[in-house]
């Protein structure tokens, strides 16, 4: 029996069930134009009374929301908070 043989039936790379991605919201010091949005995947941003910007919308694993974290980094954008919202089932 070779490795291939073994293997069958365990594959961890395939999930079982489609879930939907997790929905984050992060908040940003300063007002980001509608045009980021597409910098950031599409997210919904929201220019909020105090002076800073929510960044909403599904990300679709942790190496995405990464991503997303490290362009605010790289732009110079600071951060204020992030969490994932609840999502109905």
């Amino acid at each position: 029996m070779d490795g291939d043989d073994r293997a069958k039936g365990t594959r961890r790379d395939v999930p079982a069930v489609d879930q939907p991605s997790p929905h984050y919201v992060i908040r940003v010091k300063g007002h980001l134009d509608a045009r980021w949005a597409t910098w950031f995947d599409g997210m919904h941003l929201t220019n909020e009374d105090d002076g800073t910007t929510t960044i909403d919308g599904p990300v679709v694993d942790q190496a995405a929301l990464h991503g997303l974290l490290q362009r605010l980094r790289d732009v110079g954008v600071p951060l204020i908070s992030l969490s994932q919202a609840e999502t109905d089932h």
